[in-house]
């Protein structure tokens, strides 16, 4: 950069001048202040919790006086509970749902991908569970799963068959939430489900239709592939999500159901928290749970790297 400077009997001459050595730009000090926010938060919320919850999983805390380190006890202790078999095995059975529902949602975005009249309309209706208040929704499903006045009940009843109390038979609590959580989430997945549709390249279909391909080849050979990564996305959250179920077991059952028969495993761990106050307890169960989690997700993207394909 050049500058001009004033010298003795008004002679101007130009230097050259390099400009400040800036050692970080304001866009970068900026940058990292938008990053550190998360971060902290992550940090405070997540990792030091966790971290502590690790550590109050050797020790008999509850939650009010000394943690006193005690060992594998709370391991040993937990893995000769039969309510903890119980609420893991309730876990895993309501994850059902997620294959349904994963089908569902593509079924219902390939019919709004065609471009039916009142498209915006649909997305809405069903985007609307998504954001609504699980408690309320639970509440909803509560009472319409009512054995007396159920509207679900009352559904049945004009086909002539005598539905049950959903929620307090051991047989049909588990279904009855399944559904539920399907409804709830039908309209996120349908909308992933839609944009990854509408990503995919006109062009491959119509070379597909040119090489005699009928609407079934192009869906298994084009559409399938095309909207894996979606695919992919969808059931890991859904099964990271679905270990965590807590809210609707609450609220709908809030003794865990018939005979145990619908409490989760974060839902047992907030009783032994926060009910029984054994908070060591709870917190070797959360280890459980968590490491339960890192070996299924880390099975789930194993086996995705094995049928990855890559696109000439």
């Amino acid at each position: 950069m050049k500058y001009s400077y004033d010298i003795e009997g008004g002679e101007r001459r130009e230097a050259e001048k390099k400009p400040p050595i800036v050692l970080v730009s304001k866009g970068k000090i900026y940058a990292y202040l938008f990053i550190s926010a998360p971060v902290i938060g992550f940090l405070v919320f997540t990792f030091v919790p966790s971290l502590y919850s690790l550590y109050g999983a050797f020790t008999d805390w509850n939650g009010l006086g000394q943690m006193n380190f005690i060992g594998l006890d709370n391991f040993k202790a937990l893995f000769k509970d039969e309510y903890f078999y119980k609420a893991m095995y309730n876990t895993i059975f309501m994850m059902i749902g997620i294959p349904i529902g994963v089908v569902l949602s593509l079924l219902l975005a390939l019919a709004l991908n065609r471009g039916v009249p009142g498209t915006n309309v649909f997305r809405v209706i069903y985007y609307i569970p998504v954001i609504s208040s699980i408690a309320a929704i639970s509440i909803l499903w509560q009472w319409a799963y009512n054995g007396d006045y159920g509207l679900v009940n009352q559904f049945l009843g004009f086909f002539g068959i005598k539905g049950p109390n959903w929620l307090q038979n051991v047989h049909t609590v588990k279904p009855a939430l399944i559904i539920m959580a399907v409804w709830k989430g039908l309209g996120y997945t349908m909308l992933l489900y839609l944009a990854a549709l509408q990503s995919v390249p006109k062009t491959f279909y119509e070379a597909a239709k040119l090489d005699g391909a009928n609407a079934l080849q192009s869906f298994w050979y084009i559409t399938l592939p095309m909207v894996k990564p979606v695919t992919f996305f969808i059931i890991v959250t859904s099964v990271i999500g679905g270990a965590q179920i807590f809210t609707e077991i609450d609220v709908m059952t809030p003794n865990g159901g018939p005979e145990f028969s619908s409490a989760s495993i974060v839902w047992y761990i907030w009783q032994k928290a926060f009910g029984n106050f054994q908070l060591g307890y709870a917190s070797a169960m959360a280890v459980i749970l968590g490491i339960f989690i890192f070996i299924v997700t880390y099975i789930q993207f194993r086996l995705n790297e094995r049928s990855r394909f890559d696109m000439d």
